[in-house]
């Protein structure tokens, strides 16, 4: 395989007519990295992985790729390959003609060619399936051959548009192992859009989540986790309550703010003057029932609903002017001192588990 290669992407903007799709990106990959591109739909993740290929041309800015300026070259020319969603395999063709079309259409001979698409089918597993046509195939094994056929060529970096969206759920859990295991393997950059936060942690070295075109967050998938960067990322990750409010007071490092209609409460951050808005994250599966010895640390509310997860149980609970509050719980724990919807229970966490959100701006 070819050396792995450096994606920088510097100030990149996408523009449909009065549309801005992605706007001005700066984001620097590294080399053999595994880097996931997360956000809902419509949010320029995929437009980002286009332009990187070259199959949408680049509105401002330049994506470099090693050293290279390849804001203006052919996707052939740039050294990266491009899965899709949806395999786009030739139905005519068998497997080994499948993975080898790329070499043909730059000349290959037939027997360099297929030898090298019969390696390619050996390193998917799939090489006992050469002769057979894509419809004779699972979604699993097609999604192999895909992977095959766009690594045939040699690439510096892999980019993949959500490429396990089209399988089922145990075999998605399967295919997120055998991709990262793929990765480590051939050591080269992969570029991978999700809309699934539970995949992206699974699988990035690096998560970037988009949100209207615009980069809210690019780190470790810990990182993310424990320390969401903005109140989109903290909700759209899904494990932090958002309590917005306005701020009343600072002390060294905590900020004290109050909800509207609702109560004052307590997180870590840099000291804010009186009467800006600030939003807090408070980790859900770090939420205990029970009285908070430190004030604002907590607050009492009615629970709304139950879920039963097995290993836990979700509780959402209302209450101190705040709509929506969840609190993950052991089973154990649950069952030890269960509560029922309808229910007044307080709450309370750790002022560690509190703290005060930055903006796209700051």
């Amino acid at each position: 395989m070819s050396k792995a290669a450096e994606i920088d992407i510097a100030s990149v903007s996408k523009i449909y007519g009065k549309t801005t799709a992605v706007d001005a990106i700066s984001l620097k990959i590294p080399a053999g990295s595994y880097c996931c591109l997360l956000g809902p739909s419509g949010c320029g993740k995929t437009s980002t992985l286009r332009m990187i290929a070259g199959h949408e041309s680049v509105s401002i800015g330049d994506i470099v790729l090693g050293k290279e300026v390849v804001t203006h070259l052919p996707p052939a020319k740039r050294g990266t390959a491009m899965m899709f969603q949806s395999y786009a395999l030739f139905p005519h063709l068998d497997l080994v003609d499948n993975v080898g079309f790329s070499l043909k259409m730059a000349g290959v001979d037939k027997e360099t060619r297929r030898a090298k698409a019969m390696d390619m089918l050996k390193l998917m597993q799939m090489d006992a399936y050469a002769t057979r046509r894509p419809a004779q195939l699972s979604g699993g094994q097609q999604q192999r051959v895909a992977l095959a056929r766009a690594l045939i060529t040699d690439p510096e970096a892999l980019l993949l548009d959500e490429p396990l969206s089209a399988l089922d759920p145990f075999l998605k859990i399967r295919m997120r192992a055998e991709l990262k295991k793929l990765q480590k393997q051939l050591g080269i950059t992969f570029v991978h859009v999700t809309h699934s936060q539970e995949e992206a942690m699974a699988l990035a070295d690096i998560v970037v989540v988009m949100s209207d075109g615009r980069i809210e967050q690019a780190a470790s998938p810990r990182d993310v986790f424990e320390r969401p960067a903005t109140a989109f990322v903290a909700r759209f990750m899904g494990d932090h309550n958002v309590i917005s409010g306005k701020v009343i007071g600072s002390d060294n490092s905590l900020v004290t703010f109050e909800v509207v209609g609702g109560g004052t409460f307590s997180a870590s951050g840099e000291p804010k003057p009186a009467g800006v808005d600030v939003d807090a994250a408070i980790r859900t599966d770090h939420v205990r029932i029970g009285e908070s010895a430190v004030k604002g640390l907590g607050f009492t509310g009615i629970i709304s609903n139950i879920e039963y997860r097995g290993a836990s149980v979700k509780l959402s609970i209302e209450g101190a002017g705040i709509a929506e509050f969840t609190a993950i719980i052991t089973d154990k724990a649950f069952y030890a001192t269960p509560v029922a919807v309808g229910d007044e229970v307080p709450l309370h966490w750790d002022v560690e588990d509190a703290i005060i959100l930055g903006t796209l701006n700051s």
